[in-house]
């Protein structure tokens, strides 16, 4: 199971109400939320093992570098998008997972997504992974094993994303996921998209024409169902499409998986400071 952890900290941190604090009252919703978020999708799924895949770099510059308005809205002042009684748990959510076992695994200039498509092309495994972000839909694979346990409607009420789910759900394969992103843009994300180019649309246009390049190529000899507006739309954004397919498409880098041993004592002075004797007995029942 390798887990988008971001996507579990931050889920925990806004569903659950900031007066959970810990022994020196300090916030400690998402601590508590996080494991017990895990836990519930452990008990559902029984890996073998779990990873926990850390953003060593939310924001890397490379996709800045190619398109600008990645992530943009969400820089704050201090150029993170972390909130300030969130910032202070993630570490200590690292070293509560280090202490019961789990690796955590992050790498310089890579997002946790980056990290997720390394572990889950280096090993033949079937491979469980947890995440809200639907860019990870790229990596569904049936034959490999590989499938998205999506928490967009939350962590109980989880979607599990096979190949099937996914053409049912996006009218696209896994493999063509990146550029039906790239068509339809993300807001959430900082993706333009191609305008007037919804979701519908760019599911047709990849049905007929397979990929990006092959939508492009139909706009240039405007083949149906390209209207000649929707043909001058996609030439006259061409170059920004294409570089928004690089932004989108995960790039996996050099990543291992550290040998974490479970150590109770640590987990004991953790469980202690962080007030999370409930949560751990939860997590050992």
């Amino acid at each position: 199971m390798l887990v988008d952890a971001a996507t579990l900290y931050f889920r925990a941190f806004h569903a659950l109400p900031d007066s959970i604090v810990d022994a020196q009252g300090q916030p400690a919703n998402a601590i508590r939320g996080f494991f017990d978020g895990l836990r519930t999708l452990r008990d559902a799924h029984s890996p073998d093992r779990i990873v926990a895949c850390w953003d060593e770099d939310w924001r890397p510059q490379w996709r800045v570098d190619l398109l600008p308005s990645y992530k943009a809205h969400r820089v704050g002042e201090d150029g993170g998008d972390t909130p300030d009684a969130l910032a202070p748990q993630v570490p200590v959510i690292a070293e509560v997972c280090r202490a019961l076992g789990i690796a955590v695994v992050g790498e310089y200039a890579m997002e946790a997504d980056d990290v997720i498509a390394a572990l889950a092309f280096g090993t033949d495994e079937p491979v469980d992974i947890v995440s809200g972000d639907r860019d990870l839909t790229q990596l569904v694979d049936d034959a490999s094993g590989r499938r998205l346990l999506y928490l967009g409607t939350g962590v109980g009420k989880h979607t599990v994303y096979d190949d099937a789910i996914v053409r049912s759900t996006y009218g696209v394969g896994p493999r063509q996921y990146a550029d039906f992103a790239t068509l339809r843009g993300d807001p959430s994300d900082g993706i333009p998209g191609a305008p007037g180019i919804g979701a519908k649309t760019a599911a047709t246009y990849l049905q007929k024409f397979g990929n990006l390049d092959g939508v492009l190529n139909a706009a240039a000899l405007c083949t149906p169902p390209i209207t000649r507006a929707k043909a001058d739309t996609l030439l006259h954004g061409a170059a920004t499409l294409c570089a928004t397919q690089q932004v989108v498409t995960l790039r996996p880098g050099r990543v291992t998986i550290p040998d974490v041993e479970p150590d109770p004592r640590r987990l004991s002075e953790l469980s202690d400071r962080y007030g999370l004797a409930s949560v751990l007995r939860r997590w050992t029942a």
